[in-house]
């Protein structure tokens, strides 16, 4: 058996199986909840994703890709346009991980020498521009968390929330703030002050913290981890060529809201300007078909019995 995985990348329920290639909704848009975020202005943006499989010289067989693909949040919906599917391709469907990122099943039972087989879908999202509540003084910690949220209370792949410097830094930062929004934004601040952009490999959160340097990931990875230290439950948003964090409050009703931050970049706390379309949000997977491992972005991955197939993973913006 072969395995080749492709390394996560910033360039970028079950769904029955896609019958036509006519426009096809993923689902009712999650709306905003009255007293958090609000909604400004909207772009629309198209990208074909996708799978192209050449089989070379050798047959292949029980071909299965996954590749990850935009789903609905509150600020984005989704919708398929188009789909150029070779008949090699026996079935293309879905499925939701737990913690945000959505996958595209390719099956390919047998592919002969020579052959080429092509799942190619283009997806089309509209996202709207977050803007900051009004007020934010009425916002509080979650004194408990659902299970549903459990991901975004402890450490990750290179979020070290347990981390004693880290933890240490969470708590003389919050001490003293007036609430939790002011305490929210003064892990951000601390953030962006110790930690100065520089492009490079990833690195994680602890050990920007020690250069002092790091990207928009070790940027995100480090005002997550502040976060959690100090029981704000907070997670990575995945855009093309781009990442950004997100912390969660409650309001009086004891009603949850999800608030975006830019850590690199131009300063914006608690609102997101941000027009790219999300990819994933989360940072901490786990694949069935890499139960093993824990993902801190969902890849492209592929197996299969047979051959070497030559593969390439599809992520292109196209125009409408």
């Amino acid at each position: 058996m072969f395995y080749l995985p492709k390394n996560a990348i910033l360039g970028f329920a079950l769904a029955a199986l896609l019958a036509s290639p006519a426009v096809a909704q993923f689902g009712d848009e999650p709306e905003a909840k009255p007293g958090g975020i609000q909604f400004g202005e909207t772009q629309t943006h198209r990208l074909q994703i996708g799978v192209i499989i050449s089989a070379g010289s050798k047959n292949c067989v029980g071909l299965k890709a996954s590749v990850p693909v935009p789903t609905e949040w509150p600020e984005q919906s989704v919708k398929i346009v188009d789909e150029e599917v070779t008949p090699s391709v026996k079935s293309i469907t879905y499925r939701t991980l737990g913690g945000g990122a959505k996958q595209m099943l390719i099956s390919v039972p047998r592919l002969a020498a020579g052959q080429v087989a092509k799942a190619l879908i283009t997806f089309e999202m509209t996202k709207r521009e977050i803007k900051a509540p009004a007020k934010s003084d009425h916002f509080s910690i979650p004194k408990t968390v659902g299970r549903d949220m459990r991901l975004y209370m402890s450490p990750s792949p290179f979020i070290e929330s347990r981390n004693k410097t880290i933890q240490k830094l969470a708590r003389n930062t919050a001490k003293g703030k007036a609430n939790a929004w002011k305490i929210a934004e003064a892990l951000y601040d601390v953030t962006r002050e110790k930690v100065k952009f520089k492009l490079g490999p990833l690195k994680g959160a602890a050990r920007a913290l020690r250069d002092g340097t790091g990207d928009c990931e070790e940027m995100t990875s480090l005002f997550v981890a502040l976060c959690r230290a100090q029981k704000i439950p907070a997670r990575s948003v995945w855009v093309d060529g781009h990442c950004y964090p997100e912390f969660y409050l409650v309001d009086k009703e004891n009603k949850g809201h999800w608030f975006p931050c830019q850590a690199a970049g131009t300063r914006s706390f608690g609102a997101m300007p941000e027009a790219r379309a999300i990819l994933q949000k989360g940072d901490n997977f786990r694949d069935p078909d890499r139960p093993r491992e824990r993902l801190r972005y969902v890849n492209d991955h592929l197996t299969g019995k047979g051959g070497r197939p030559k593969v390439k993973f599809v992520r292109q913006r196209v125009e409408k």
